[in-house]
Formats: C-alpha cells, structure tokens, sequence
C-alpha cells in the first residue's frame, strides 16, 4: 500500500495503481478521453494531465504510478491552463455537428467542453476536412472529422476481440482512422467501439439518426442472446426498444456484449408477428378472444383429460417464476410428470463473452426441475398416442416439420407464445404472452448467477395495474398518437402469470400479484434459491449454492 495526497484528501492505495485509478477508487474525477479501464494505457489525449508535488512537468494521471508520500493536485492553476489548451487543440479541427450528433448528449467533447474549455477559438483558419460516413464494416459507420485520436477502438479491437483490424494512417493534421488494407471491421464485438468512442465518431449504422438520448428512457437489463447473460441497459422511446447498451458487471460481461445480442436480442418485442391478444379455434380457424374466455377455454379443455395424457414442453428462455409455476401446475394441479423444456444449442463457446446455449434460463431450468422428462420422451409418447393433450409455453416446436407431424395426432394443443409461428398456427387455444422484456423476473445464466430482468416496454396489462380505473396512458397517448394506439397496444401477459390464472380456474387458490411474490415463494421452497430476493439479487446478481452448481457451466 501507498500512502498519497489528492486535493487534500489523504489515503491508502495499492502501490501498482495510477493515479487515475486511486483518484477514481475515492470518487475524485479527473477528465480522460483515451484512458479505459479495460485497456492498456495510450496516453495520447493528455487530458488527465495533473501536477505531482515535486515533479518538473505536469504528469498524466493515466500513466503514473503511484508513490508513497505522493501529493497531486488536479485544479491547479497549472492543471486548469493545461486542460484549456488540450480542450482549444482537440476543437480546431472538430466539426460543429453536435445538432445531428447520435453522441450529442452523452458525448465526453461537449461535457468537457462546458467545464473545462474557455469557451472560444483563437483558430482562424480553415478546417481541416476528413472523410465523413466511412462504412468500417457492417455495423459501424466512421465520421473521420469527429475523431480525436484518442485509440481506444485500436486498442480494443487488438486485446480485446482479438482482430487488429484499425489503426491511423498519414500522422499529423491529416490523421486518419482506417481499417488495414481489405480488412473491415467485423467481428462477433466490433460494435463496442461505439461505447468506447468518447465522441461521435464511431456510430451505429443501425441507430444513426433514431432518437436523442433524451427522448429515450433506459432499464437495467439482462440480455437473453445467450446463456451469458450479459448486463444491458434497454433503451426505449414511445415503448419502442431502439438500442440495447453494455452494462458493466465484472462477474457477468465485464463492459461488452456481443453483436448479435445487441442488434438481434429485442428485435421480436415489435415484430408484426407479435401477438396481440388470445386465439381461440372455432371451425378450424383461430379467432381473437378475450382473456377470461380464453383462460376458461383452457382449464375446461385440460380438465377432459387424465393427468398422464398431458404433457408441458417448456422453452428454456422463460422466467424462473414461469418455470416455477409451470412444475407446480404440471405436478400440483394436473398431476403429470410428462414435463420438458427444450434445448436451444447453437454454434459453440468463445473465449469471451458468447455461449453456444442460445436459452436466457437454461440453468434456471435445471435449478427448477430436478427430474425433467427428456423433450424427446414427450414426443414418442406422442407419437405412441399416450399424451393426447400438450401445453407448449414460448417455444416453436413445429417448425420441425417431423414435429409438426407429430402434433397432428394431438387431440388439444395449447400454446403460449409472444409471436404468431408455425405451433400457433396449429394451435388449438393460443396465449399471448410477454416477451422477457415485458416484464418482471429473474433467470439464472450458465454460471448460476440469478439476476434481474426488469420491463423496458409496458403492454396493455401493465397500464391498467398502474393507472386502476382511471383513463390509461394507452389512451391518452393514442388520443395524439395513432401510431402508438394501433402498434403498441398489446394485450400480452405474463407466463407466470398466465399460468397462475389458468391454475385458480382448475381449483387452485393461489394469490400471486406479482413476480416478486412467486420468487418469493421459489426462494422458501428450493435450496437453490435459499436466501433470495429481488433486493438481494440487486442490479449485479447473485449466485446460487455452490452444490447447485455442480456440472452447470460444463
């Protein structure tokens, strides 16, 4: 340990850190561009530039180690001069676009700007012009103007991702941000350069021109690309997901996420196949019903059947609360064991961030169920005519044509789904149902790590519960927007909750308000949640028993 002094303030610090890093670690804020706490030091922006008692020359905070006795100081007049020149130097040639800026906002320039610049240019000449809407690869579009050379998406693309495939070429005031001869930037992480740029100059060709920052609420998430489950931050405008964002968790995703979680995670929440309300059959054509009839409809049908004739195949991406109700319902109410849920492998692992099992909540399957029929147990008692009726929950199972197959010598099918597919169209009753951006829960990643997944969008269920009798945000939002009354308007629900009516329609006395009360209940039934809650879990998670975890991550 070190003893060093900034600002006055004393303390105790590892002697292998910088001083931005003790700085930071004791919430003292020095300014930075290219410093990142995932990457090597550059050291080329000089905007953490402080002065050290007994140093010659100002020092940048990035690249100094700390010493004992050390004495810093980060608003000195020398340290207040310097960031002022760094400030004019970086603006010369930066062009005035923060009007149609996608960083405007949330961009490190202009917040610098307004706190450590003096506010004018003694610069008269012209500007240096540079390459504007560079396509560096499928995904990321480059402003060259906007760039400030600070390196970090160099930086990042070499020890991070593994694919150097950016660098700067003709050094000086024409300095330019390329990718190497016949190379693009394009790897499985090439978008987090976006995250990284600290103004405008790196931005998403998919997001370019959709939404200020500020017209946009954000959620803490759970991304449910994989089995991962990476830290998001959902962004949405007019309940409509615009962008998914990185957020840090060292146990989970440290900064990043992939590509594909980000552009294609959140894509089928505003599909036009979603599902905007129950389907009930009548003469072979599925016809739109109201809840309480389609609830009915359901628990009357099942009841036709004995127990071992039903089965419940489940997909591997639903709520521990859904499951949890689901073995409930199946062994409490129904009384089968004919339960699966399925598997959703794809591709395989890297050594990063990316899992080949595609399922939100795999582990929380397996947590749940301790003994689950094999989903292809199900099917052959199908095929054998033993199960003459399947509750399907969230899962195509027909676009498997010999699935499909199968399915015809069905006499029930019940499917809860948040989007119209192959098993909805054969359907018999169908349930619209939340996507996990919908709603409330929690689900359990590779590693058994629980965390929170909380709604960024709101459906018609979710507006009564708040806003009781009184005339809904739907409706008044509609009275001046048609396209949110007609797009946005769904009539989706919950599994678990769904499940839980359906439950009470058959006999069952159950009295869930929310998904915080089946965790709840989870939580004082299975070891595996013991000690659980939805404040404990937090925004970072928790991690189940370690006897729990045995062969997980395998």
């Amino acid at each position: 340990m070190a003893k060093i002094t900034i600002d006055g303030k004393e303390f105790e610090c590892d002697a292998k850190s910088t001083v931005i890093e003790a700085a930071t670690a004791q919430g003292i804020d020095i300014p930075h561009f290219c410093y990142h706490q995932k990457l090597s030091v550059a050291g080329n922006c000089r905007m953490c530039l402080v002065e050290v008692e007994k140093f010659p020359k100002l020092a940048i905070a990035c690249a100094t180690q700390v010493m004992d006795g050390m004495v810093v100081r980060t608003k000195s007049e020398r340290v207040v001069k310097a960031r002022n020149a760094v400030m004019e130097f970086l603006l010369i040639n930066h062009p005035l676009d923060c009007p149609i800026c996608d960083e405007a906002g949330e961009c490190k320039l202009q917040d610098y700007s307004y706190k450590f610049s003096v506010g004018y240019s003694r610069f008269n000449e012209n500007k240096t012009h540079k390459p504007k809407r560079v396509e560096l690869g499928p995904h990321v579009m480059l402003d060259d103007e906007r760039c400030i050379m600070c390196s970090r998406c160099v930086r990042f693309s070499e020890e991070i991702a593994r694919q150097p495939a950016l660098t700067f070429t003709q050094r000086g005031t024409h300095v330019t941000l390329t990718t190497f001869p016949g190379m693009q930037l394009d790897n499985p992480y090439a978008m987090n350069v976006i995250d990284l740029c600290p103004v405008g100059a790196l931005t998403s060709r998919e997001f370019r021109f959709k939404s200020r920052v500020w017209e946009m609420s954000n959620t803490e998430s759970v991304c449910t690309s994989c089995a991962r489950g990476c830290n998001i931050d959902v962004w949405v405008r007019n309940n409509e997901i615009l962008r998914t964002t990185p957020r840090q968790n060292e146990s989970v995703n440290s900064s990043w996420m992939c590509d594909n979680g980000r552009l294609n995670s959140w894509k089928h929440v505003n599909s036009d196949d979603r599902m905007q309300r129950p389907l009930l059959k009548r003469d072979g054509i599925l016809h739109e019903a109201d809840w309480n009839e389609a609830i009915a409809a359901a628990a009357i049908a099942l009841k036709k059947f004995r127990k071992q004739e039903i089965a419940f195949i489940a997909s591997p991406s639903l709520l521990n609360e859904d499951l949890y109700l689901l073995k409930k319902i199946a062994n409490e109410i129904v009384g089968t064991t004919y339960i699966a849920i399925a598997s959703n492998l794809e591709g395989q692992d890297d050594d990063l961030l990316i899992r080949a099992d595609k399922s939100a909540n795999a582990a929380g399957g397996k947590l749940i169920f301790d003994l689950t029929e094999e989903i292809d147990t199900v099917y052959r008692k199908i095929d054998e005519g033993i199960v003459k009726a399947l509750y399907v929950l969230d899962e195509d199972i027909a676009a498997d044509q010999r699935i499909a197959g199968l399915l015809g010598k069905l006499k029930l099918l019940i499917v809860q789904s948040h989007s119209l597919n192959s098993t909805t169209r054969i359907a018999d009753i169908v349930l619209a149902s939340s996507t996990l951006f919908e709603k409330n829960g929690t689900v359990t990643n590779f590693e058994g790590r629980v965390q929170r997944v909380r709604a960024s969008v709101a459906t018609v269920e979710q507006d009564r519960a708040l806003d009781g009798l009184a005339m809904s945000r739907w409706d008044r939002f509609a009275s001046h927007n048609d396209a949110w009354g007609k797009g946005n308007k769904r009539d989706a629900r919950p599994s678990w909750h769904v499940l839980s009516s359906i439950g009470n329609a058959m006999g069952a006395k159950w009295k869930y308000s929310s998904s915080e009360e089946v965790f709840k209940e989870l939580a004082e039934k299975n070891p595996a949640f013991k000690r659980m809650s939805y404040s404990a879990i937090g925004n970072h998670g928790m991690v189940t028993t370690a006897k729990a975890l045995v062969g997980m991550s395998a």
